[in-house]
C-alpha cells in the first residue's frame, strides 16, 4: 500500500511539472477547422444523443468540413485569421533555440579498406601490387579524422586547387597524390565514361543499379581465395569506393566499370590526376551546397596535412618514407592530434612544403631547370626539406634557389 501511495505521488507530480511547463509559453491560436469542429460537435452532441461519442461526433465533423465551399468554411477563416493576428501583436518575441551545425564529411573510412587488406591471400597481395595499387597494402591509418577534414575543406580552394592554410597558400598537385598515396601520377588519362552496352555485361554481374554497386556485395567477393581478374576488378572498385575516389553515397560508382574492361592496362593510368581531379570535383560540390557528404579521396588531404605541417614539439611521428601512407597509423595520427589540440588547434604549425611546391611544379610542366628535383621531406620537429637529382645525387652547388623562387609565380 506504501508502495501504491509512492508511486501515486511521482506520477502527479510528474504531471505537475508537465503542466507547469506547458504553462510557460503562449498557446498558439487554432486554426478555422477547429473553431468549426468546436461548434459543430457541440450541435451535433446535442441532436445526437444516441452517437456513441466524440469520435463519431468528430468523424461526422470531418466529414461535414470537406464538403463545404471556401464561402461557407469563410466565417471560421475570418475568426482564425483575427486571433492568429492579435497573438502576433501580443506574444513576446520568440528566439529559436540555436541548433548545432552538423555536416557529413563522409560515409566511408579507410578502416573498412584496411580490414579487407589484412584478409589478402599472399596470391592476392601479388595481384594488388601487379595493378600498381601496391602501396594501399601498407595502410595504416583506419580512421578519418572529422574535425580536421572539415577544417581543411573550408581552407580548400577548388579554382586554384590550393590550400589555404598557416598562412601560406599551397597547391596540389598529381605528384602529391604520388607521395602521399604511393600511385602512380603518370600514364594515360583515367576515362570513367562511354557507351552503357560496353559494360552491361559487368554491371550485371555487379548487380548495378542506379545507385551504384554495393560496397557489402565487393567485401563478399573480396573474401572468396581467388585472385583472378574478377578479385583484381572487385579490389579496384573497393579501394576507389571507399578510399580513393567514394561517393557521397556508400555504393560505388558504375562509372568506373569503364576503365575496367580491361585489367591488363591498368598500372598503366594516372591516378594520381584521376584522384586529385575527382577530390576537387567532389569539395566543389560540397562548397556549392549541393551535397552533404564528401566524396574523393579525404585521406590523401588528411595526410598531406600532416605531412607537410610541421608543429613544435610533435616528434618524430614519420619518418621519410614514400609513400607517407605507410608513415601514418592510429597511434601516430592521435598523437598529433593530442598536440593540434595543445597548441590550441590546425594551422599553428610550420609548413615544410614550399620548395616541395617549387620542385613538383617544375617537374610537372617542364620547367627550364635541367635536373628535375624530387623532394623529401620529413614531418616533426625541425624537418627540412631535402633534395636530390633524379639520379640520387646531392643538387648542384651551383642551384640557386632565391632566384628559382623569385622566377616562381606562386612566390
Amino acid at each position: 500500500m506504501i508502495y501504491g501511495d509512492a508511486e501515486e505521488h511521482i506520477v502527479s507530480e510528474l504531471k505537475r511539472k508537465k503542466k507547469k511547463k506547458k504553462q510557460l509559453g503562449t498557446t498558439r491560436p487554432a486554426c478555422s477547422w477547429v473553431y468549426f469542429s468546436r461548434e459543430f460537435i457541440k450541435e451535433y452532441s446535442a441532436s445526437h444523443p444516441e452517437s456513441s461519442g466524440l469520435k463519431a461526433a468528430t468523424k461526422a465533423a470531418s466529414d461535414a468540413w470537406k464538403s463545404m465551399t471556401i464561402e461557407e468554411k469563410a466565417k471560421y477563416t475570418r475568426r482564425a485569421r483575427e486571433v492568429w493576428d492579435d497573438y502576433l501583436r501580443t506574444a513576446p518575441l520568440h528566439t529559436p533555440k540555436p541548433r548545432k551545425q552538423t555536416k557529413l564529411v563522409t560515409r566511408c573510412s579507410p578502416g573498412r579498406l584496411f580490414n579487407v587488406l589484412q584478409r589478402l591471400t599472399p596470391e592476392q597481395k601479388d595481384a594488388v601490387k601487379s595493378m600498381g595499387f601496391g602501396s594501399l597494402l601498407s595502410l595504416r591509418c583506419r580512421t578519418l579524422r572529422r574535425s580536421l577534414c572539415l577544417w581543411l575543406l573550408e581552407r580548400f580552394n577548388t579554382a586554384q586547387r590550393s590550400l589555404e592554410i598557416c598562412g601560406k597558400c599551397i597547391p596540389l598537385y598529381h605528384r602529391d597524390v604520388e607521395h602521399v598515396m604511393g600511385l602512380t601520377a603518370s600514364g594515360k588519362d583515367v576515362v570513367n565514361s562511354g557507351p552503357d552496352d560496353l559494360i552491361a555485361d559487368l554491371r550485371h554481374h555487379y548487380n548495378a543499379t542506379n545507385h551504384g554497386i554495393s560496397v557489402r556485395l565487393l567485401e563478399d567477393r573480396l573474401a572468396a581465395p581467388e585472385a583472378g581478374e574478377d578479385f583484381k576488378r572487385s579490389f579496384v572498385l573497393y579501394a576507389l569506393g571507399t578510399v580513393l575516389s567514394p561517393t557521397a553515397r556508400l555504393d560505388v560508382s558504375p562509372s568506373f566499370l569503364h576503365f575496367l574492361t580491361n585489367m591488363d592496362v591498368l598500372h598503366q593510368y594516372n591516378w594520381g590526376k584521376f584522384l586529385l581531379d575527382r577530390l576537387v570535383r567532389e569539395i566543389s560540390r560540397f562548397h556549392q551546397g549541393r551535397q552533404q557528404a564528401v566524396g574523393g579521396c579525404l585521406l590523401f588531404l588528411q595526410l598531406f596535412y600532416y605531412d607537410s605541417i610541421s608543429i613544435e614539439g610533435a616528434g618524430s611521428l614519420s619518418s621519410a618514407v614514400i609513400p607517407c601512407l605507410s608513415s601514418w597509423g592510429e597511434e601516430e595520427i592521435s598523437e598529433r592530434e593530442k598536440r593540434e589540440r595543445e597548441l590550441g588547434g590546425y594551422g599553428l604549425g610550420e609548413v615544410l612544403c614550399k620548395e616541395r611546391c617549387i620542385a613538383v611544379e617544375a617537374s610537372e610542366q617542364g620547367s627550364q631547370i635541367e635536373s628535375p628535383l624530387v623532394g623529401k621531406r620529413r614531418t616533426g620537429i625541425q624537418n627540412v626539406a631535402i633534395f636530390e637529382q633524379s639520379n640520387g645525387e646531392p643538387v648542384d652547388g651551383d642551384f640557386n634557389m632565391e632566384e628559382v623562387v623569385a622566377s616562381h609565380p606562386f612566390f
